[in-house]
């Protein structure tokens, strides 16, 4: 029997979930799926510029685990941009990591809980409204707080 696969930590959800090319009709579509740890591994590496190793510590998974979610989510989009498939970001096996805000205005820290980030952004502090509000950055791989809530499957977050 196979080892069940170790839940990726993912920093934030997307703001957009669903991507597809300008002139096809919607019906006539094709699909490419995209976990959510495989947005995160191209966002780590691509888009941030990080080295696989500090990616995969980022993601709480060693660094062959990273170049292979990464060379997957690659080739979908490869997939997706060559044969003009929609991209469909849901699902996977991930943790997402506790997001810390505090206000610039009264120093106030709070952790916004999972099912708050699924749905939208703290948009002012719980103590004295104020939306002067920052995120305060993820904790390194080193230290002693981990990620937080935990999603298996492929349903949307």
């Amino acid at each position: 029997m196979a080892r069940p696969a170790k839940l990726r930590c993912v920093a934030q959800l997307p703001n957009v979930g669903f991507f597809r090319p300008v002139g096809i009709p919607v019906n006539a579509l094709q699909a490419v799926r995209l976990s959510l740890e495989e947005l995160e591994a191209i966002r780590l590496k691509d888009l941030e510029g990080s080295e696989q190793e500090e990616c995969a510590q980022q993601m709480r998974i060693s660094r062959p685990t990273f170049h292979r979610i990464l060379e997957i989510a690659r080739k979908k989009l490869a997939d997706a941009l060559i044969n003009g498939k929609a991209i469909q970001i849901e699902g996977g096996n991930f943790e997402l990591a506790e997001r810390l805000f505090k206000c610039s205005d009264d120093g106030h820290e709070w952790n916004v809980p999972f099912e708050a980030m699924a749905h939208k952004l703290p948009l002012s502090c719980p103590k004295c409204l104020s939306v002067n509000i920052q995120p305060m950055p993820l904790p390194s791989f080193g230290s002693n707080r981990g990620c937080g809530r935990r999603f298996r499957g492929g349903r949307r977050w």
